[in-house]
């Protein structure tokens, strides 16, 4: 029987990137059966509008700016950007008067997160990274509890707020098929299938190393390569075993049941998928020469409580690959049983009862 909670609203933000979105996205099933009623808040033009509009939610923008932490003539007008943000979220604090405000990150959040607190709006932030990033470390002190994906995060949090919740996870993720995904891709099944994952924009450094391990792992693997816009390879399109795609929407689920072992970099999201899924992985973080790393100290993570089998992108070469593949694939087992104990698999439920629970619809 539905349970229908009358009258209560809920305000979602986070943008910037998809991984900001798609946990809010996976939300709505869950708060639409709820009977809340749900508005977005995002930049004018990011990214994330075109992907909330497409669910049917009502989206307000509002301007923003980036937080830097090196020198930029954007450093000077950004401030005065950010302030028009929060002065447009208090306004929608007021018009729309909701119960409850759920925060995924972002620069665009802060404002909103700010604005809530003014407003007396309880709120909740999810941090997927082990450590929260500048957005949400601006944000965390407004907030009335901030879940997360891992249980060393719990040390950097407040003790009175944190929740270790995992990461919302889209419900059609859980439910591909493996015979669909190898009718889609035209690969037999009858050898293990190794699937990479780069992102919607790929990995040059990976992408490299996997094509130069084709011939030593096409005679024990088939390949399914997901490569990144603009980074097929035409030479390689008759390889038997191996497909390439640029990227994947709506046949995901299917290629992710089909794979036995992923090879994936470490972003929190991506990965919180792959443990929600109990997929055995090999991950490749991005290196610290790049970004802030938190990949790096994600794929740690994983690998201590017996998810992953990590290789630095240093040391990621054809034979480090073969042979860490190898390994996870012959040892999947394990892997499937530490993930299938973890309590942070999917964090869909421990949020919606914290929204229903700060908004009073469990009163």
């Amino acid at each position: 029987m539905k349970n229908t909670y009358f009258s209560k609203k809920v305000l979602l933000t986070g943008g910037g990137t998809a991984g900001h979105v798609t946990p809010n996205i996976a939300l709505l099933p869950g708060l639409r059966q709820a009977g809340f009623e749900i508005r977005y808040v995002g930049s004018y033009s990011g990214m994330e509008r075109g992907l909330i509009e497409k669910e049917g939610i009502p989206y307000y923008g509002i301007s923003t700016g980036k937080f830097r932490r090196y020198l930029s003539l954007k450093n000077l007008s950004d401030p005065f950007r950010v302030l028009k943000g929060y002065s447009e979220a208090v306004k929608i604090m007021k018009d729309y008067k909701p119960d409850v405000v759920f925060s995924k990150g972002g620069f665009v959040s802060v404002p909103v997160v700010f604005a809530a607190k003014k407003c007396h709006v309880p709120v909740i932030i999810h941090e997927s990274d082990m450590t929260p990033g500048l957005a949400n470390r601006l944000s965390i002190p407004s907030a009335t509890k901030v879940c997360c994906n891992f249980p060393e995060t719990l040390e950097k949090l407040p003790a009175d707020k944190a929740v270790l919740s995992g990461s919302p996870i889209r419900k059609e993720l859980m439910e591909g098929s493996r015979q669909a995904g190898l009718v889609f891709t035209g690969l037999s099944g009858q050898r293990p299938i190794l699937m990479m994952m780069g992102g919607s924009t790929g990995s040059r450094a990976v992408n490299q190393v996997l094509r130069q391990a084709l011939p030593s792992l096409l005679p024990h693997f088939d390949v399914i390569h997901l490569c990144g816009k603009g980074n097929l390879d035409p030479l390689l399109e008759r390889q038997t075993g191996y497909v390439q795609y640029e990227y994947i929407s709506r046949e995901l689920k299917d290629l992710m049941a089909a794979a036995d072992v992923i090879l994936s970099r470490a972003g929190a999201n991506s990965i919180c998928e792959l443990l929600a899924l109990k997929k055995p992985n090999v991950l490749v973080p991005l290196s610290a020469a790049v970004s802030r790393g938190d990949q790096i100290l994600n794929a740690a993570s994983f690998e201590r409580q017996g998810f992953s089998l990590v290789i630095q992108e240093e040391a990621l070469t054809p034979e480090s690959l073969l042979e860490g593949v190898t390994q996870v694939y012959e040892r999947r087992a394990d892997y499937i049983n530490a993930m299938s104990k973890s309590k942070q698999s999917n964090g869909v439920e421990i949020v919606l009862n914290l929204i229903k629970e700060l908004s009073g619809a469990l009163q």
